[in-house]
């Protein structure tokens, strides 16, 4: 089917009480292993590009395979930007075809950040094209992103900044970080639960890669609709890769090494599928 946006699909999630696992994909392999992952669990998903992924290979060529993998897909898929780190780059991807955008501008002061956002809403809900942002700072370093140390999201500054920008789901600040763990994550469940109680769009997490599942699971029961999977998406593929190249040192042919790869990431995928209770749901 051709590629949806995350607007129903998350809806959806929030409504029933499950996630939607949102996965970044840096070439051809990690598409048709995150697509595969999503048939076989029969699954609806989310592919996303970051700003320096976008850096090294155009939304173009990025978007092309998504939408070859959509279009043999028999689940829905939606392409997202994610952490679009400017106004010109969320607009390029729309322009492109992307589904789904987000906004980043967490790094700046409040008003700031509701300006910008609300300019991208404005561009995007033209064509039906939903909109996620970010309050309070995702800490840690991932890909060009730097969130520093972060920075808590204030319940009472998200349900103001959802009404003065009318955006489609918030990403929120409770103590995860991108990039690899150092130790054992903690999250503020409890301010995840006060952000719910007065904020009604889906709810997003961030820097999940390293997060324990119970407590992925225990963020999804208070209301986070779409979780953020990146970091160990890369160690799967590349884990894939070097496990090849020990064995076989004179290959030379790159569909042989991808292809373990690609089943890594894919089997991975699944299992965080698993974890945020969107197999069969599609």
């Amino acid at each position: 089917m051709a590629l949806v946006t995350t607007k129903e699909m998350l809806l959806k999630a929030q409504k029933e009480n499950y996630a939607v696992g949102a996965f970044n994909v840096e070439n051809m392999e990690m598409v048709m292993a995150v697509v595969k992952a999503a048939e076989e669990l029969n699954s609806p998903v989310i592919m996303q590009t970051t700003p320096s992924t976008v850096k090294y290979a155009d939304v173009e060529y990025f978007l092309a395979n998504a939408k070859v993998a959509a279009e043999k897909a028999n689940v829905p898929v939606a392409m997202h930007l994610d952490h679009g780190n400017s106004f010109e780059l969320a607009m390029k991807a729309f322009r492109a075809g992307y589904t789904s955008v987000m906004i980043d501008g967490s790094h700046s002061e409040f008003d700031e950040n509701i300006a910008i956002t609300k300019s991208v809403v404005d561009a995007c809900h033209c064509a039906g094209v939903p909109v996620e942002a970010e309050l309070g700072k995702v800490g840690g370093k991932e890909d060009d992103l730097d969130g520093g140390a972060g920075g808590y999201t204030d319940p009472a500054e998200a349900k103001e900044f959802v009404e003065r920008t009318g955006v489609d789901s918030l990403a929120v600040a409770i103590g995860t970080a991108h990039g690899v763990y150092k130790g054992e994550p903690k999250l503020d469940i409890d301010r995840l639960a006060e952000i719910r109680e007065v904020v009604d769009v889906p709810l997003v997490l961030h820097g999940t890669s390293g997060v324990p599942d119970e407590t992925v699971s225990k963020c999804i029961e208070r209301g986070i609709c779409k979780v953020n999977y990146a970091t160990d998406l890369r160690i799967a593929f590349s884990k894939g890769v070097k496990e090849y190249l020990s064995k076989d040192s004179e290959v030379i042919d790159p569909k042989k090494y991808n292809a373990l790869g690609r089943e890594y990431v894919k089997e991975y995928v699944k299992s965080k599928m698993l974890v945020c209770k969107s197999n069969n749901r599609a």
